[in-house]
């Protein structure tokens, strides 16, 4: 046997014994860690369509970004747009710089910029609605806020602090500082 035969069958033992110790040593990996930062979808210019029971539609969401965290389920959306059916079929539309939706949808939050108008039917007198932020519980029928709102159809301007309404009955209630502008000429 010569030199270069013997060198060689010990490089290749050396390469089998270094091999099977590595195999040996390796690192088992553990169950995968949630991030939070990890979400489950991303939706892109979107428009998500909500029916009732009677598959009538009850709420349609646009907007231009939405994603749901992995790790609490929530959902957070960009320049939210909702539109909701009065029961003429004409949309009152409600939108904010952002909006957050609880893992089971039983709490809506809007953020910076509240905006809520009636439908441009010439039939509904033009009504706004304006707040730096709303809670909403669709389940209870509930919409609330304890910051500063602005609520204004021709003739008449209200503003106060703190709001709640119920969205089934389309009653509402301004809490404190409330102030009311009666003007009986804009309402012609």
């Amino acid at each position: 046997m010569n030199w270069r035969t013997v060198l060689g069958v010990g490089l290749f033992i050396a390469a089998l014994v270094t091999g099977i110790s590595a195999w040996r040593h390796r690192t088992v990996a553990g169950p995968e860690q949630i991030s939070e930062n990890v979400n489950d979808f991303v939706l892109s210019n979107f428009e998500i369509i909500s029916l009732d029971e009677e598959g009538k539609e009850s709420a349609t969401l646009r907007a231009p970004a939405m994603q749901r965290k992995r790790a609490d389920q929530t959902s957070t959306i960009t320049q939210p747009l909702f539109l909701l059916p009065d029961d003429a079929g004409n949309h009152w539309e409600l939108r904010a710089d952002t909006g957050w939706v609880s893992p089971k949808g039983e709490e809506l939050r809007l953020r910076g910029n509240v905006a809520g108008d009636s439908p441009k039917d010439g039939k509904t007198p033009p009504t706004t609605f304006r707040t730096t932020s709303l809670d909403i519980f669709p389940k209870q029928n509930l919409a609330r806020t304890e910051a500063q709102v602005t609520l204004t159809r021709p003739g008449l301007s209200q503003t106060g602090v703190g709001f709640q309404s119920n969205l089934k009955t389309q009653q509402y209630s301004l809490q404190s500082r409330v102030k009311t502008r009666y003007e009986p000429n804009a309402a012609r």
